[in-house]
C-alpha cells in the first residue's frame, strides 16, 4: 500500500521528536529517484520517489551509491551540507510533509531552506525550496511537455498540490460518513485514510455508522495518548504485503502480523524486503535480456536439430532400398521412375522405391547408399549437438537462476565475470569503476547446529564444491532444477538427517524450484563429485547419490540464515 496522510502523520511525530537540532553530516543519491541525508545524530533519512514505494524514514538498509555523484547531489550537498533541521511539518493530514533547514550559503549569510517530499504514486517528489518559495531544484523537473500537472522547474515559484475536500480526523469533530458501501463513503469524506482502512474501518464497523463514529473516536484517543503501534502484513511465506497505523482484521487468519513500535522501522524493513528483488531487476536487466535471447536461440536451434534427427530414423531404408536395387540390377530398366521388389528383410513383402529416371540402376544403388552414409554421420553428428545444447541451455538457465537471487553489486559483477570467461560476454583490456568488496558465501544453520554455506554463483559453486568442502562434506542440489551447490560441513565426519532435511530445503529455496510443492533434492559426500574437463561453471557430475523430497519454505531458510 502507499503510504496515507495518517501514516504519515505519524512519520512526521518521529522525526520532529528527534532532528530537530540535527545537523546534516553527509547527502547521498543512490538512484535517481533515492536521497540520503546522514545527520551528525546517528540517524539516517531515506527520501525515495519511486513510482511502487514513495517514502520518507529512517533507514538502517545498505545502499550503493554511484562512484561519481550527480550533479543534483552535488547541489544538495552545497546547499544543504552542515544544515541545522529546525522544524518537520505535515500539510493538514495530506500526504506532503516539510523538512526546514537553517543552512549557511557561500558567502556565509545564514537562509532558511525546505525540504518538501510529496509523497502522491507516479507524481511523488522531492523538491527544495528557498525561503521565497522558489524552486532551487527537484528529484524529478516537471514541465507541461510532460505532465498536465504543476510546474516543477528551478527558478519557478512553488505550489502545494490541489487541496482535497475532506474533513482532518484530527480537527473535526462528529464526522459523518453517510451512504453505501460505507468503506467508498470512508475515502470520500476523511483525509488521509487508506483504501485498506477504510475497509478496515467499514468492516470493523459492520456498515453501521454509529458504530464508526465510535472506532474513529476510539483511533483519535490512541493518538492523543501518544502510544502507537504498527503492523506489518505477511503472507504464509513470510513476505511483506501490507502495512498500517491500526491492526488490520478484515483478513481473517489469511495474513499473520508482526507489530513494531516505530513506523520508520516497519517502513524500513517492510521496503527493504520486498524492493531488494526490484532494484537488483533493474540492474540486471541487461544481462537477462542478453541470457535470454540466447536462450532463444538454443531453443529454436534445438527444435530444427530436432526435426532433423527425425528425418534421420528412416535411413534404414535407404540402406535396404540400395541393396535391393544392388541385388536385382537385372530386374530394372534404366528411366524407370520407381519399382517394386521382393524385401527379403520383410518376409519377401513387395516394396516400392523411387528412383531417379536419369541414373542407371546401378548409380541409383550407389545414391541409396551414399544418401545412407550421410544420414548415419548427421545423426551421430545432431545427437551430439542435441546434447550440447541441452547442456547449455541448462547452464544459461542456472546463470539466470543465479541473476534472479543476486543481493548486491558484487554478486552481480560475479555473474559478469562468469559470463565473460565462458565467452557470453566481451572482455575489455581496460574496465572503469571501483571493484567491488569481495563476499562469501551464504551461510546458513540447520535446526541441530550444523554449518551450511551456499554458492551465490556458479563461480562461487565450483569454489564451494571442488576446493572449499572437504571430502566427508555433503553436498546437496536440486534435481532438474537448476540452483545452487549446498554443502553441509561435517562435524567428526557425521552429518545427521535432520541437517540434510534442513540443508534440503534451502536448496530448494535457492533454486528456480523454489515456489514448487514437492521438490526432489539429491545428496552425495563431496567425495563423490567430479568435475568434467571443459565443463562450464557450476557443472559437476556423480554415480552415487540419495534423493529426498521436500517442500521448499522462504520463511524457514531466510530464519535460518545467518547475516
Amino acid at each position: 500500500m502507499p503510504i496515507d496522510g495518517i501514516f504519515l502523520h505519524c512519520i512526521r511525530a518521529e522525526l520532529k521528536n528527534s532532528i530537530i537540532g540535527a545537523r546534516v553530516d553527509k547527502i547521498y543519491q543512490p538512484s535517481r529517484d533515492e536521497l540520503i541525508f546522514n545527520l551528525r545524530n546517528g540517524k539516517r533519512l531515506l527520501f525515495s520517489i519511486r513510482a511502487n514505494s514513495p517514502r520518507i524514514h529512517y533507514t538502517k538498509a545498505n545502499f550503493e551509491n554511484p562512484a561519481q555523484p550527480s550533479m543534483l547531489c552535488m547541489l544538495f550537498r552545497k546547499k544543504l551540507g552542515g544544515a541545522v533541521v529546525t522544524d518537520v511539518r505535515q500539510q493538514d493530514l495530506d500526504r506532503v510533509l516539510f523538512i526546514d533547514f537553517l543552512a549557511t550559503n557561500e558567502l556565509g549569510e545564514k537562509e532558511k531552506l525546505t525540504m518538501v517530499m510529496e509523497i502522491m504514486a507516479q507524481y511523488s517528489n522531492v523538491i527544495l525550496i528557498n525561503e521565497e518559495n522558489l524552486i532551487i531544484d527537484a528529484l524529478k523537473r516537471v514541465d507541461f511537455s510532460k505532465s498536465s500537472k504543476r510546474l516543477i522547474l528551478p527558478g519557478i515559484k512553488y505550489e502545494l498540490p490541489p487541496k482535497q475536500d475532506k474533513k482532518n480526523l484530527f480537527e473535526e469533530e462528529n464526522i459523518a460518513c453517510k451512504g453505501r458501501p460505507l468503506y467508498k463513503s470512508v475515502l470520500d469524506t476523511i483525509m488521509g485514510v487508506s483504501p485498506l482502512v477504510a475497509r478496515e474501518l467499514a468492516f470493523r464497523a459492520n456498515e453501521d455508522e454509529e458504530e464508526l463514529k465510535k472506532i474513529l473516536d476510539t483511533i483519535k484517543a490512541e493518538f492523543k495518548d501518544g502510544s502507537k503501534t504498527f503492523y506489518l502484513l505477511k503472507d504464509e511465506n513470510g513476505k511483506p504485503f501490507d502495512f498500517s497505523f491500526m491492526q488490520i482484521t478484515q483478513y481473517g487468519s489469511k495474513y499473520s502480523e508482526e507489530i513494531y513500535m516505530t513506523a520508520s522501522n516497519l517502513l524500513d524493513d517492510f521496503y527493504t524486503r520486498r524492493d531488494t528483488a526490484d532494484r537488483m531487476a533493474q540492474r540486471t536487466s541487461d544481462l537477462r535480456k542478453l541470457l535470454n535471447n540466447r536462450k532463444e536461440r538454443i531453443l529454436r536451434k534445438l527444435e530444427a536439430q530436432k526435426m532433423e534427427l527425425e528425418n534421420c530414423a528412416d535411413r534404414e531404408n535407404l540402406r535396404i532400398s540400395a541393396e535391393l536395387i544392388s541385388a536385382n540390377l537385372y530386374k530394372i530398366d534404366k528411366g524407370l521412375a520407381e519399382v517394386e521388389l521382393e524385401n527379403y528383410y520383410d518376409g519377401n513383402n513387395f516394396m516400392k522405391i523411387k528412383l531417379d529416371p536419369a541414373l542407371s540402376p546401378a548409380q541409383n544403388s550407389q545414391k541409396y547408399f551414399k544418401d545412407y552414409k550421410k544420414t548415419y554421420v548427421a545423426e551421430k553428428k545432431l545427437k551430439e549437438q542435441i546434447e550440447n545444447g541441452f547442456e547449455e541451455l541448462n547452464y544459461i538457465e542456472s546463470v539466470i537462476d543465479a541473476l534472479s537471487r543476486a543481493e548486491n553489486e558484487y554478486d552481480i559483477s560475479q555473474i559478469k565475470e562468469e559470463l565473460k570467461s565462458t565467452g557470453y560476454l566481451k572482455k575489455h583490456s581496460k574496465e572503469k569503476g571501483k571493484k567491488p568488496e569481495k563476499e562469501s558465501f551464504l551461510e546458513y544453520r540447520t535446526t541441530d547446529g550444523f554449518r551450511v554455506l551456499v554458492g551465490r554463483n556458479n563461480l562461487q559453486n565450483d569454489k564451494l564444491t571442488m576446493k572449499t568442502a572437504s571430502k566427508l562434506d555433503m553436498w546437496l542440489h536440486t534435481k532438474g532444477f537448476p540452483g545452487s551447490h549446498v554443502i553441509i560441513e561435517n562435524q567428526n565426519g557425521e552429518i545427521s538427517d535432520q541437517a540434510i532435511l534442513d540443508a534440503a530445503v534451502i536448496a530448494a529455496v535457492n533454486s528456480t524450484a523454489k515456489e514448487a510443492k514437492k521438490v526432489p533434492v539429491d545428496y552425495t559426500l563431496v567425495k563423490n563429485l567430479k568435475k568434467p574437463t571443459g565443463a562450464k561453471p557450476g557443472k559437476v557430475i556423480f554415480h552415487e547419490n540419495y534423493t529426498v523430497y521436500i517442500t521448499p519454505d522462504e520463511a524457514f531458510a531466510e530464519q535460518q540464515r545467518v547475516k
